[in-house]
């Protein structure tokens, strides 16, 4: 079995945690990103981690087994293409793409060219979510009629698109995912921005699933009080996970009996789902197995978001196109003063 040696590109926020994963899994090689400061805490951090400004160093490092590419969601169809044709394995930060021809090229070219290429939906991975799904599978809900995700919170930086691209890649994947329907449609998509332009950062968004199921989706960056939940409803029972608590994070409850509930005991819940998926992405990477999240999940996501973002904003989306996404980080800034 080949030795892994994965490179990182891009250490901002969510880099960093992705970085300090594949360290401790022993499997980190390099890490590359434009900002020297970035790099000079990865070389006082991680002792023997070689970083880098040139993502041309990695295309060009044969022994560079696999890239983890951890860089806002407009840059990704670019740096992926090249990590790819240089028969490197992929891991991408969701979403793969913001435009659905581009998910689907890309995961038509690690097909050609038999790559792993991983999207970061995260929540596959969540301890809490693959416990529902085995529920679900068990019966213990029902026929799914219904599903609601809520990810609301504050964020300062906005960085992305819209709010819906920064979150929604979670909500969709982890309710395909758990119920095993895959989205057929969008149904309504509606967004508010809080400065006035076309950056969403609250989107509500109503899908049609298979078989008939509606799912609701709920995105904010302006919601003082962080609130994670899903709600999944059958025609026997319904399932709450609340990603905000340490206790009883998953409920079910009877629908035809009024206070009836039942906490379900959760194996490894102190496991890190980060870890979990990049465990996941090594192991993909030395048995070639398809990954969980693959590209072709992330073109499912990718496509059902494009159409909501058109619903959404119809002509004024191509003004997403010309967004100076520096303003954001200039923002960001502002804010750590």
């Amino acid at each position: 079995m080949k030795e892994q040696k994965i490179a990182v590109i891009g250490t901002g926020v969510w880099g960093r945690n992705i970085v300090r994963n594949f360290y401790n899994l022993n499997v980190l090689d390099v890490v590359c990103d434009l900002d020297e400061s970035n790099l000079a805490k990865v070389r006082e951090q991680y002792p023997g981690v070689k970083t880098t400004k040139d993502f041309n160093e990695i295309i060009n490092n044969p022994e560079i087994t696999a890239v983890a590419v951890v860089t806002p969601s407009h840059t990704h169809f670019k740096v992926v293409k090249a990590m790819l044709e240089a028969g490197k394995n992929v891991y991408v930060e969701k979403p793969i793409s913001t435009v659905a021809q581009e998910a689907k090229d890309l995961t038509e070219l690690a097909h050609e060219k038999g790559l792993v290429l991983m999207v970061g939906h995260l929540l596959l991975y969540h301890p809490a979510v693959n416990r529902l799904k085995m529920l679900i599978e068990e019966g213990v809900l029902g026929d799914i009629v219904y599903a609601q995700s809520d990810r609301l919170n504050v964020n300062f930086f906005k960085n992305d698109r819209s709010v819906m691209w920064d979150l929604a890649p979670h909500d969709v994947s982890m309710m395909s995912y758990v119920t095993g329907k895959d989205p057929v449609r969008v149904i309504s998509a509606v967004g508010c921005s809080s400065e006035r332009n076309d950056i969403m950062d609250i989107t509500h968004i109503t899908i049609e699933f298979q078989d008939g199921m509606v799912g609701q989706i709920s995105d904010s960056w302006i919601t003082p009080k962080k609130h994670v939940q899903l709600l999944v409803r059958g025609t026997k029972a319904t399932a709450i996970l609340d990603d905000t608590v340490q206790e009883d994070k998953l409920v079910i409850y009877d629908n035809y009996k009024k206070d009836t509930l039942q906490n379900i005991s959760l194996d490894y819940l102190e496991i890190e789902p980060l870890k979990l998926e990049c465990q996941h992405f090594i192991s993909c990477c030395e048995t070639g197995k398809k990954a969980r999240s693959d590209g072709d999940n992330g073109f499912m996501v990718t496509a059902i978001l494009e159409q909501a973002e058109k619903v959404m904003l119809g002509d004024r989306r191509k003004n997403l196109d010309e967004v100076n996404f520096a303003l954001s980080r200039t923002k960001k800034q502002e804010v750590k003063k």
